[in-house]
């Protein structure tokens, strides 16, 4: 079964988990724990900037699936070339810091493009998720019938502080959850749910329909390997255990 096959074949079962390094992390050090952890704890799948150096390093230390984000269509063709094995448009987060936005207009374009680039490649897209939901489920039926294989929701970019303790956890996942059980009700495409997933709020996730969890800063801040891999191999743990759950309800 080849890399790109095995975290289809998670996707189906709902089980997917996607450890993200960051599409703006460019520190080698940093990706290289971030990809260690997600190897060794039973993920599905890393993903990481388009940076060529990240790509070539990531792809020596691991024989999971390879993601690579960015908003260029030419730097994602060039990640397929350096062995990439998806790819994605998105993750915007690290952009609507520095004030830019996405229209759903131009992540559609942005998307035909890089279609147009790399052919049959694993393709994902994120969907903005400060657009309207109306505009969401638009964009993603769009999106759908260029050929996109997944598609993946995120929540909101905010300056404020959260509020503290589990609290805080649940405020930074709740757009991304609920945007993921209105386009799982209205697209047939798979769903990943990213921006705020972690331990406390992975199950919500899946019972919100995703079929993969994307997931960042729970691991991607933490100091420690050891700490990485313990917090990777948890929401592992809790895909499987929705999968199985998700199983005997049929």
């Amino acid at each position: 079964m080849s890399r790109i096959e095995s975290f289809k074949r998670a996707l189906e079962e709902k089980r997917a988990v996607k450890i993200i390094a960051g599409i703006d992390n460019f520190d080698m050090e940093s990706v290289k724990k971030v990809v260690m952890a997600a190897s060794n704890s039973g993920a599905s799948a890393i993903d990481i900037s388009a940076k060529p150096e990240i790509i070539t390093m990531a792809r020596e230390m691991t024989d999971l699936p390879i993601f690579v984000s960015s908003v260029e269509p030419e730097e994602l063709s060039r990640a397929v070339e350096l062995g990439a094995d998806a790819v994605e448009l998105g993750n915007f987060d690290a952009l609507y810091k520095k004030g830019i936005s996405f229209s759903s207009s131009q992540v559609l374009s942005l998307a035909k493009r890089t279609k147009e680039l790399i052919g049959d490649t694993f393709f994902c897209v994120t969907i903005p998720g400060e657009l309207e939901i109306s505009e969401q489920i638009e964009l993603t039926r769009e999106l759908e019938s260029i050929g996109i294989d997944l598609i993946q929701t995120e929540g909101h970019f905010s300056n404020e502080s959260p509020s503290n303790g589990v609290k805080g956890l649940l405020e930074r996942a709740e757009l991304t959850i609920s945007n993921t059980i209105e386009l799982s009700r209205n697209i047939e495409t798979p769903i990943m749910t990213a921006t705020g997933i972690n331990p406390t709020t992975a199950s919500l996730a899946f019972a919100a329909g995703a079929s993969a969890i994307g997931c960042g800063s729970c691991v991607n801040k933490l100091d420690s390997e050891i700490s990485m891999l313990a917090v990777s191999r948890s929401l592992v743990e809790i895909a499987d255990r929705s999968a199985h759950y998700s199983m005997e309800l049929v």
